[in-house]
Formats: C-alpha cells, structure tokens, sequence
C-alpha cells in the first residue's frame, strides 16, 4: 500500500514537471522581480530618481514579501509538509535527484500560483536539509511563521516610505531600524540553534553552503546594511541616502 502511494506520488510529479506552466523557481524569481520593479518604477516616475540602494530594499523587501507568503503556508499546510517530507525522502533514494532542485524545476499551472499547497512543497524539500521545518517545536518553525505573519506589515510601509517617502525620515528610520535588528538577530540564531542541534552532520558542504548558509546570509547582510540605512534616515532626517 505505501508503495502504491509513492507511486502515485511520483507519477503525480513527472506529470507535473512535464505539464502545461512555468517552473516554481523561475515562477518566484518573476514574482519577486515584478514587485520590485513596481517600487522602482514608482520611484522614477513620481521623483524621476533611480538609486541602487533603493533598488536593493526594492529587490529585498518584494523577496521578503514571497517568503512570508511561503510561511503562512509553512503553518497553514504544516500536515500536509510532514507527509509530503517523506514523499520527498522517498524521491531522492529512487532518482539520486536533489529535491529541492527537483521542486523549482516543477512546472506550476497559472492557476495555481497562488496555491498553498503547491510552496508547501519549499518546505517539504528544505526539510530534507533540516527537518525543524517538520517539527512544530523548533526553533526554526517558530521564527520563521512568526517573519511570516508580523513583518508583511513594516515590510510594505518601509517599502512605500522609501519609495515615495510617504512619512517622516525619522520615523521610517525607527520602524527599519526594529525591523532590521529582528532580521540580523533572529538569522544569526537560526544559524546558531541549526549548528548547536548537530542537523549540520546529515548534510554536504555544498548543501550546508547552498541551503543554510547562502539564503540566511541575506536576512543578515542585508538587513544589517539596513540598519546603517535607518540610522541615517534618523540622524540626517530626510531621505537623502536614498537619493
């Protein structure tokens, strides 16, 4: 019977990598590039301004704005991961095939894209890297849907404020500087709590570098650049290092 189950599973898959739509990878990274060219263009059409410090929150915020989409379907689809986890454990020891590679190269129906179910799979794929993500009490878990459900808020004000410079750089440098810190202290823990708890040892260098090195790198390095960005706003008060 499980055999059976994975079977079906596996079918489902190859026909969804070789069904009508565009691979979830390239569907996040348009997602991601439309949102921030939005702000850009908005940037440049109200105040005839491009700034490539502006573009890289424009880039990161509309990055974020993804991700915490995925982490509201990491808490509401949590069941659905658990058992899809295994499916993925089961793929990988049939084809030899990494499965999150696997999974971006999944093609996605338009109609779908805004399904929970199918970015569940992100996380049903990461967890083969650390299995926190299947476990409701890690660390791991918990920060992330908690980015997932309090940042959308400060990420799209800080998002508008940079662009059209909607509130007082003071106050813009205080809610970027909160937020930033979160970002740069909460990264730098999952690093910790992911070391600490040895789910290093199960894994390769280039996986420990592509997986969990790479992607927490950016809600460190940039957020602490962030953090310089805020201050200035709050000291110089105005917008003037954002051109």
């Amino acid at each position: 019977m499980a055999e059976d189950k994975r079977d079906r599973s596996a079918s489902r898959q190859d026909e969804n990598n070789s069904a009508p739509g565009i691979p979830a990878g390239l569907l996040a990274a348009l997602i991601v590039a439309v949102l921030a060219l939005f702000g850009i263009g908005a940037r440049y059409h109200f105040s005839g301004d491009f700034n490539v410090i502006h573009c890289l929150f424009s880039l990161f915020f509309s990055l974020n704005l993804l991700i915490c989409y995925w982490e509201a379907c990491l808490f509401f689809r949590h069941d659905y991961i658990e058992a899809r986890a295994g499916y993925w454990r089961g793929r990988q020891r049939e084809t030899g095939r990494t499965p999150a590679v696997e999974f971006l190269a999944t093609r996605v129906p338009l109609k779908r894209i805004l399904s929970p179910t199918v970015w569940a799979d992100a996380w049903a794929t990461y967890s083969m890297t650390d299995p926190s993500y299947t476990d409701r009490r890690t660390l791991g878990f918990t920060v992330d849907i908690g980015n997932g459900f309090v940042t959308p808020i400060p990420t799209l004000i800080l998002y508008a404020a940079y662009t059209v410079g909607f509130l007082p750089a003071v106050v813009a440098g205080i809610v970027g500087a909160m937020l930033f810190w979160q970002w740069v202290y909460v990264s730098s823990l999952y690093w910790v709590s992911f070391f600490v708890a040895g789910r290093g040892r199960h894994v390769t260098r280039r996986e420990l570098y592509t997986y969990v090195i790479a992607p927490n790198a950016i809600w460190i390095l940039i957020p602490a650049f962030g953090l310089y960005v805020s201050v200035r706003l709050i000291l110089d008060g105005n917008y003037g290092i954002l051109g």
